[in-house]
């Protein structure tokens, strides 16, 4: 039995799933064994993924599936089919391929937050897979500290003139829409931001380097510039002032998408090391039987099973509508530290396999490090739960 086989065994033993999930599931499944992993070691040497995989993906309906049926998506507002395409994506290690950040991240924003004119004019063509969405947040001197961004836009008539630069933008050279932060009120610091939505060739608008990173090689990332770029105000989103609210409201589900990520890749990366440890010998023996092997898989076996029960039921809190930021904040740093942990492990239990860029181990061990560091890094999560709590 490989890995993604053994953990598929291990996930038809959770509960949180119906008969149409797992239809879902199998059916998602095909399409990256299909369409994504022949073509996904190319597209790690060119560090970006194919925009006919999205065309494909969009043709089968597995983007933005919580999008109205009134603009082209199936209207499911069940968070689970989300689950679903990004634990599907962990277990083959092809996380690279940000569907998530599209379907989970920038779609809500757009369906929650738009008028009915933006919708009609995005949302189908991001169900289609035609555009590509992507968030632009961060800046070179503003991270964490979302109040401290740069990036001005002064309104002149029925434009919005935005100057500044983004930087670490996931999708940042696919993306045919963007969500972009910016300072309408310099001198305010929540209450100065605002969200704009910038489109593929808008004059000003130019796209930076693609950003070479340890990990997430198939992913795009890059640096972002505005330069007198002209934004319609009709392309505002909510309110002028507004954005700071926005961008809290929806991070637990940005946050939640990321843990499912983490504890998929933790569980992947554990079931490919479990079934090296029963094969590889040593001393005449598979390592798996030594002490000290037995307990590392023991520990890590436990630690996913608590992690995994937990991060269920944050996605059931989340389909419920109660998904509270410090949950979101918990499943997190836990998953994204234990996936980091996890992995770890795994490669030091591979020996000098482990180290070798072509198993599938080092590619886990490479795309586990930032989970810990972007959508809030563990510190800024624990100091959210920390605020709960009334400290």
């Amino acid at each position: 039995m490989d890995a993604i086989s053994a953990v598929m065994k291990t996930n038809s033993q959770r509960t949180i799933f119906e008969s149409e999930h797992d239809l879902f599931r199998a059916s998602f499944r095909s399409f990256v064994k299909n369409e994504v992993l022949p073509h996904y070691r190319d597209w790690e040497k060119e560090g970006m993924v194919s925009r006919d995989l999205w065309l494909k993906a969009g043709a089968n309906g597995f983007l933005c599936m919580d999008v109205s049926e009134i603009y082209g998506g199936a209207g499911s507002s069940d968070f689970r089919y989300s689950a679903i395409v990004i634990e599907e994506l962990a277990f083959a290690g092809a996380t690279s391929v940000y569907f998530p950040l599209h379907t989970d991240v920038v779609a809500p924003y757009l369906a929650k937050y738009g008028t009915d004119e933006q919708k009609r004019r995005w949302l189908p063509k991001m169900v289609s897979g035609e555009y590509i969405g992507a968030i632009a947040i961060t800046e070179p001197d503003a991270g964490s500290d979302v109040a401290g961004l740069r990036t001005a836009a002064q309104r002149e008539g029925d434009t919005y003139v935005v100057n500044g630069q983004k930087t670490f933008v996931s999708n940042g050279l696919l993306n045919d829409i963007l969500v972009v932060a910016v300072k309408t009120n310099p001198l305010a610091r929540h209450e100065g931001i605002t969200l704009l939505v910038v489109e593929r060739g808008t004059p000003g608008f130019e796209r930076g380097r693609r950003l070479e990173k340890i990990g997430l090689h198939a992913q795009d990332t890059a640096e972002l510039y505005f330069n007198d770029a002209r934004i319609p105000v009709a392309n505002l989103l909510g309110e002028e002032g507004g954005g700071f609210r926005v961008l809290m409201e929806e991070l637990p589900r940005e946050r939640l998408s990321i843990a499912v990520t983490a504890i998929a890749g933790a569980r992947a990366a554990f079931e490919e090391t479990l079934g090296y440890a029963r094969e590889r010998n040593a001393f005449g023996r598979p390592i798996g039987t030594f002490q000290h092997s037995r307990f590392v898989l023991a520990e890590m076996a436990t630690e996913i099973t608590i992690g995994q029960t937990f991060i269920d039921q944050c996605v059931l809190a989340c389909n419920a509508r109660n998904l509270t930021t410090e949950a979101a904040s918990m499943a997190k740093w836990w998953a994204t530290e234990l996936f980091k942990r996890v992995t770890d492990a795994c490669v030091q239990l591979h020996g000098g396999y482990g180290y070798m860029q072509e198993t599938p181990i080092a590619r886990h061990f490479l795309d586990a490090r930032v989970q810990t560091i972007f959508g809030g890094t563990t510190e800024i999560m624990k100091e959210i739960i920390g605020r709960g709590l009334g400290l």
